[in-house]
């Protein structure tokens, strides 16, 4: 009496991503967000980097949503 033999899977193999990899890409995304969240959160008054209220109108729902006052 012959056995077959059952068919076998090979897992892939998942190759980690060292520190050094992420490291910029971590540093550039931590900026940007940095950079959001000033103008979301600060760019209005006495303390804007660009005049007007342009960019307090296109952030201006975004401000209210993550709790910061703006009137």
């Amino acid at each position: 009496m012959a056995h077959s033999a059952a068919p076998t899977t090979i897992a892939p193999v998942i190759t980690p991503i060292s520190p050094k990899a992420i490291a910029p890409w971590a540093a550039f995304f931590g900026i940007l967000m940095l950079v959001l969240l000033y103008f979301v959160g600060a760019e209005q008054g006495a303390t804007a980097v660009i005049s007007g209220e342009a960019v307090h109108e296109w952030v201006h729902d975004g401000r209210h949503l993550l709790g910061f006052p703006c009137h």
